[in-house]
């Protein structure tokens, strides 16, 4: 059997497909969504910066278009999601919970994540804390006062939440929702009542293929280093799983135009003829978050995409080349630009900071009009009646104009 050739294009189109990205939805978005969707990336990576919607909602904006945001804090809330350290803190279907245990039950391993010393030191409050819990129920890190008033940074964390972010860490409390986007911690016990680790338990090299099947999946077509970053796995024999996946089946090589050698995975393999034809078409055109799964990993961002990528908001501002919260940019398949922006909430307004095309990109009336669709729906999601440009380029300053207006969808639909 002759090894399938794909263009970059195609390859790049079948990561989108295995990512919800290749076309835009063709309905309005629905509760049952979060978990699908959730559920096709194996994980939604949380981060708080709220510049513009934070980042687990707008990675699922990015797939469903307009839906209520309050729908992923419902889906946490019943209990189809958990949130745990994976790629890094991110909420999983809760069938993965026994994916993440066997790191929960060797803490000492997560580095940062957990303090032996703090726990160890803070062993007799800690307990206090778990006992408290187990009688008044769930509880913040703000409902606990700071011994010292007027402290402030991550480094002056009060010893309650140090005390709850070990305990999260070592599995012994979940989260059970999230209010104001602040974690609510409850016991494991209760959360997971019919689990039992002498039961259920999945050893650790079992459950990290495990994962690396789930990021073959997520990713569609991969190179086998790739696999390890999405769950952030570390001395792991990738080749030989993959050449034992090769055997089963479950994966097939394909040569990439300019890359060489891939993998696919075989969810994808009914597209593989359109792919092999170059038939595989890409129509969506949307605003992705920072931290999506498509431009997380930087290199492999840079190989599939030709699109060199780096998170500034933690560079010094005058550092900085693009911004401080750069959302990349895409329409049909490719990765076009970038744009720093921020929603001022109170008056309806999404500025547009800067936008920059890559070089390559000469601004035809499809990214023109793509382009300006995308911005306007992510506004509307947002609540923005209106769209403030700065720094743009003139072909789109030329077509877009200062500003223009938007018409809001219905009011549940947006973001409050």
């Amino acid at each position: 059997m002759s090894i399938p050739r794909l263009t970059l294009r195609s390859a790049r189109n079948l990561h989108l497909a295995a990512q919800g990205l290749l076309h835009k939805p063709r309905r309005s978005a629905r509760p049952s969504d979060i978990l699908r969707t959730i559920n096709q990336m194996s994980l939604l990576q949380i981060d708080t910066i709220n510049i513009v919607a934070r980042s687990p909602y707008l990675v699922l904006f990015s797939r469903l278009g307009c839906y209520a945001p309050e729908w992923l804090d419902d889906a946490l809330f019943r209990g189809e999601l958990i949130e745990y350290w994976a790629h890094e803190a991110s909420f999983m279907p809760k069938e993965d919970f026994a994916l993440v245990r066997h790191r929960m039950l060797s803490p000492e391993n997560m580095g940062w994540k957990y303090r032996p010393e703090w726990m160890a030191e803070n062993a007799q409050e800690i307990e206090k804390l778990l006992a408290f819990i187990l009688e008044n129920g769930p509880v913040r890190s703000m409902d606990f006062e700071h011994p010292r008033k007027g402290v402030s940074g991550w480094w002056e964390w009060k010893p309650h939440k140090k005390h709850l972010e070990g305990l999260f860490t070592a599995g012994k409390v979940m989260v059970t929702e999230r209010r104001n986007f602040q974690r609510v911690y409850d016991l494991t016990s209760r959360v997971m009542p019919d689990w039992d680790d002498e039961r259920h338990l999945i050893e650790q090299h079992d459950a990290e293929s495990l994962m690396l099947q789930k990021s073959a999946r997520s990713l569609g077509v991969f190179r086998p280093e790739w696999l390890a970053d999405y769950y952030r796995l570390k001395n792991i024999d990738i080749k030989t799983l993959v050449a034992k996946w090769v055997e089963e089946g479950e994966v097939i090589s394909v040569q990439v135009e300019t890359s060489g050698e891939m993998y696919l995975h075989r969810s994808l393999f009914p597209l593989l003829p359109q792919a092999e034809q170059n038939k595989l078409k890409a129509t969506h055109s949307a605003v992705l978050s920072p931290f999506d799964p498509v431009v997380w990993d930087r290199k492999r961002a840079e190989t599939l995409f030709n699109f060199s990528y780096r998170l500034e908001c933690y560079t010094p501002a005058e550092k900085r080349r693009y911004g401080y919260f750069v959302l990349p940019l895409l329409h049909k398949g490719e990765l076009v630009g970038r744009m720093d922006a921020k929603m001022h909430r109170k008056h309806g307004v999404l500025e547009i900071i800067s936008l920059y095309l890559e070089e390559s990109i000469k601004p035809g009336k499809s990214l023109i009009s793509g382009l300006h669709d995308a911005l306007s729906e992510f506004g509307r999601w947002q609540g923005a009646s209106r769209i403030a440009t700065g720094n743009i380029p003139a072909t789109l300053a030329s077509a877009w104009g200062a500003e223009w207006e938007i018409a809001p969808n219905n009011a549940s639909d947006m973001l409050s």
